[in-house]
Parts: structure tokens; sequence; C-alpha cells
């Protein structure tokens, strides 16, 4: 035991001095803060007002099409050909022509650019024009925009659990969003700290410092040493990560809201209206889109997710990077690995691919059987969770995957103590088998 931590000691502490450790864990936080920052400069800060030109042969549209903050609306009341004249020569972003049978041909308006027009400016239009011959069509029948407006009905439904404990509201999008994000989390981890071990025993057999190793320390000892000792660094900076973007996204939406205070002032006071005027007719807080956020978080069994996820993170790494280690001794470089990666890397693939049908039916067979593997449990059972899995699922899920990796270990055990001092020689799937029952 005292060797397995000294090989764990050294494994953690080589690889968490490094520079490479330390700018990504910095970075990595920066780099989501500057994009979830870019995002929203770019979404509120960075409006471009754009100038259209209008010429309106039917005279229906001059008092439909409004300026806004994206948009200046200006019409014209010359010849079609003079418009597009003036248009190349001036400052314009476009020009639409309204025909004066637009009510009979509404396909006949066009829009004029440069180059192009984007798709939200061409859709605003269309739909300026949509709504106002709608409304010519609906009057013609007796049939008023406000009455079809008024027979839409939005239906948002609730959903509840029902269990032992009594009722509990749940939600649907929550559970998908935190499922998806933990599965995502173990995929990535797996592929990530799963390789360094490989690559951390490929290096050390090239350079033969396992050599020396071996005469203290027993191969298994050194292997799982090895693997928990990079086990511990992911965990260290998946905790840095979490802390770190915390913090950095708090400070800059402060900084954010201060900035652009003054450009979201009239908005914020109309969706404070809307927000007092929406409470006032339904006298419900809930009505309020961050308090729906807030509610659908808490529905959720957030300790039994933390706890899972910890447990999955883990035992998806042990299982997977034993096999990993075991590569890693079977070779002599990082080109020789190729070949044995695949049987390893499909069932962590098909996991997260299998994960995108579990989200749409975490009842399923093929979410139970495939939750119950341990190959591909640690992705597919974080999908399930956040929705509710039976007790017994998820214990035998448990077991399982602890019984798997103790399989894994024992097998990456027996090709290691061969492997690791065996050079010079291209391996087999067939030499490794022998490996495993060599005594």
């Amino acid at each position: 035991m005292r060797n397995i931590y000294l090989v764990l000691r050294r494994e953690y502490l080589v690889r968490v001095k490094k520079k490479s450790f330390l700018v990504m864990t910095l970075l990595g936080p920066l780099l989501f803060v500057g994009f979830y920052a870019a995002v929203i400069w770019v979404a509120v800060g960075s409006v471009d007002t754009k100038t259209v030109q209008v010429l309106d042969e039917s005279g229906l549209f001059k008092k439909e099409f409004k300026d806004s903050e994206a948009l200046k609306f200006e019409f014209t009341d010359s010849s079609l050909d003079s418009a597009k004249a003036a248009f190349q020569k001036g400052d314009a972003n476009a020009l639409v022509y309204i025909p004066a049978n637009v009510i009979k041909a509404p396909k006949s308006v066009r829009i004029y650019a440069a180059k192009n027009v984007s798709m939200d400016l061409k859709s605003e239009i269309e739909k300026v024009i949509e709504k106002e011959i709608e409304d010519i069509k609906l009057a013609e029948a007796g049939i008023t925009h406000k009455i079809l407006e008024d027979s839409r009905v939005n239906v948002n439904s609730e959903t509840i659990s029902l269990s032992d404990g009594g009722e509990k509201t749940s939600s649907s999008g929550a559970a998908t969003v935190i499922g998806g994000i933990c599965a995502f989390l173990i995929y990535m981890s797996v592929f990530i700290y799963g390789t360094q071990v490989m690559r951390g025993i490929t290096e050390e057999k090239t350079s033969r410092i396992v050599e020396v190793i071996i005469s203290s320390v027993k191969p298994f000892q050194l292997m799982l040493g090895k693997i928990i000792g990079v086990a511990l660094v992911g965990l260290t900076q998946f905790v840095l990560w979490i802390l770190l973007t915390t913090a950095l996204t708090s400070a800059t939406s402060a900084i954010l809201s201060n900035n652009m205070s003054k450009q979201s002032a009239q908005v914020a006071k109309e969706m404070e209206k809307a927000q007092v005027a929406n409470q006032a007719m339904q006298g419900n807080a809930a009505d309020n889109p961050v308090g729906e956020i807030l509610g659908a978080v808490s529905s959720l069994n957030i300790p039994l997710i933390l706890g899972c996820f910890l447990f999955y993170y883990l035992g998806g790494y042990l299982l997977y990077s034993a096999l990993f280690g075991a590569v890693g001794a079977a070779v002599d470089n990082d080109a020789d690995t190729q070949q044995f990666m695949l049987p390893i890397t499909l069932p962590i693939i098909f996991s997260f691919v299998f994960a995108q049908f579990v989200l749409r039916d975490p009842d399923g067979t093929l979410a139970f059987w495939t939750s119950i593997i341990p190959f591909t449990s640690p992705i597919i059972m974080m999908v399930r969770i956040p929705f509710g899995v039976p007790a017994w699922e998820l214990v035998l899920s448990m077991v399982l995957l602890i019984l798997g990796f103790m399989g894994t270990t024992w097998i990456a055990a027996r090709i290691y103590r061969v492997g690791i001092l065996m050079y010079g020689k291209k391996v087999s799937y067939k030499e490794l088998v022998k490996w495993i029952f060599y005594k």
C-alpha cells in the first residue's frame, strides 16, 4: 500500500506542477468566460443600425414599417428605376419594392441590395408585409386580427412526479440539460486522462526508467498508483475549473451589466412593465423566466446527481484507464497504440451516441441495458439519473461497474507485468491473450 501511495504521490505532483497543467487550468475558465462575454456583447452591445429604403406603390405600409434600434426605414415616392439608381449612389443597406397589386400577388415583393441581405432582415420585412396583408384579408372577411390572436392558445403544462412521498414538481428540460452536461464531462475526462496514463507508461518504457522503478515496486502497484494519481489530477482540475468559472462568470456578468446599462435601460423598463403586468394578471411569480429556471434546477435531486457524477466519473475513468495502461505497456511507441485503441474507444463513442436516444426515452429498453453494462453505464446512467432511476437499477449498475473495474484491472495487470519489460517486438491480439494467462 505504501508503494502505491508513493507512485500515486509522484504522478500527482509531477503533473500538477507542470506548466501545461497550470496554463490549462487557468485558460479553460478564461476561454469559457471570454466566449460567454463575447456572446452577450455581440447580442446586446454591438447592434449596427441598418437603413432600409421602401418604395410602396400600394400605399398600405407607410405606418407599418417602424424604426427600431437595428432598423431605420426611409420611404420614397419615385419610380422604381429612379429608386434603384438613387439606392446605388446612396448608403442604404436595402431597397424594398412593394407593387400596387401586392394583395393579389404577395410574391411580387422585391428586396434589392448591393450584395445580399441577411435572413433576419429579409424575415423582418416579410413579417411586416404578411401581417398587414393578413389583416386586410381578415377585415374583408369580417374577422379582426384581435379576434384571431385571442383564439390562439399557448399550452404550457407543468410536470409533476408522483411517489410515495407525495407530489413533486419536475422539469424535463432541466433534467435533459443536466444529464447531457454530466455525460459530456465524463466522456471527455475518460479520453483525456485515460490517454495520459497510456502515454506516461509508454514514455517511461521507451526511456527505460521503468526498469529502475520495477526493481523496488511491483508492476501492479506501479500501474494502480499511476491510474489513481492521474484520476486525482483530473478531479483537482475539475474542482478548480468550477470554482474559477463561477467566480469569473459572476465578475463578468457584473461588469457587462454596468457597461450595458445605458443601452439596455429602455428594454429593461419595458420588460419590467411587462413582468409587473403579467404578475398582476396571473398573480404568480413563477411566470418570471429566472424563477422558472431556478425552480427547474431546484426540482432535481442535486446531491444525488453530484454524488453519482463523482462515482461514475471515477468508475468510468478507472475502468478505461486500466485498459489504456495495458496498451501503453504493450507497445514501444505512440504509433503502435492505434491498433489497440479502437476496441477501447468504440464503447465510449457508442455510449455518447446512445445518450442522444436515451434522452428521448430514459426508461426504455436501450436505456436500461446500456446503463447496466459497465462499459457504457458511466455515461448513460448519468443521462438517466436526473429523470429518476429506480434504486435497484442504480445499485445494480454501480455494483457491475465496480466488478467491471476489478476485471479490467486484473486483465490490465496481467498484460502490464509482461509488456512493461518487453522491447522491440510487435505485439498482436493473440500475443496479448497469451500474456494474460502466463503464470
